[in-house]
């Protein structure tokens, strides 16, 4: 004899849990493409279809420039410290993505490149608190080391990387996690540590062309 089938009921709430998911996914959505919409005035240029996501910390948006398809992650935090100038400071290139809680910090210039990969946790400041004065608290010393970071289209860098400033990561590059990077990375290197080392360089596939 054929085993007999015991209709399965309905799984009522399933159905209810999955809705709720996606009435929340929707209106996470909406929220974050309205503020976006409504804040993109603000910043020296901000793209077609960009979106940050809330909550953010951000000062200084009139100097950051935010270009088109870019991702910015929820709970991160941008930028710009106080100064004279009125150049752009941060420049977030087309097609980035920034997953969330990261922070870019500059005085100076903080340049990502077009389809650079972020993950989570990382940390990228053209600057270091001064700490040589002692007995004085860390907090009240302000900042030095001041130097221009770049990272290159194409570059990927890993869960809680720190940059260091006055320095470059080239195109194609990939910063393993909890890397610290304190010299320039070359184009399409991978490197990893602390501080940071590389430890290959990615060879270009036939059909891929020379690497430049």
């Amino acid at each position: 004899m054929m085993p007999s089938v015991v209709p399965q009921r309905p799984n009522r709430s399933g159905r209810a849990g999955s809705i709720s998911l996606a009435g929340y996914r929707w209106l996470t959505r909406a929220r974050d493409k309205a503020f976006s919409a409504l804040s993109a005035g603000a910043f020296a240029r901000y793209g077609r279809r960009s979106v940050i996501q809330l909550p953010v910390r951000l000062s200084g948006e009139s100097r950051i420039a935010v270009g088109s398809d870019v991702f910015v992650g929820a709970g991160s935090w941008l930028q710009v410290l106080d100064g004279d100038s009125d150049e752009v400071a941060i420049v977030i290139g087309d097609g980035t993505s920034i997953a969330g809680s990261c922070v870019l910090s500059a005085k100076r210039s903080i340049n990502l490149g077009r389809n650079v990969l972020i993950a989570r946790n990382v940390y990228v400041a053209d600057h270091m608190h001064a700490f040589s004065h002692l007995g004085k608290p860390v907090l009240e010393q302000g900042i030095d080391r001041v130097g221009a970071v770049e990272i290159g289209d194409g570059a990927w860098l890993g869960q809680n990387v720190v940059v260091g400033p006055g320095l470059r990561i080239g195109r194609g590059a990939v910063i393993g996690a909890n890397a610290v990077v304190l010299d320039d990375i070359p184009d399409h290197a991978v490197a990893v540590g602390s501080p940071a080392r590389v430890v290959r360089t990615l060879a270009p596939r036939p059909a891929d062309g020379p690497a430049s």
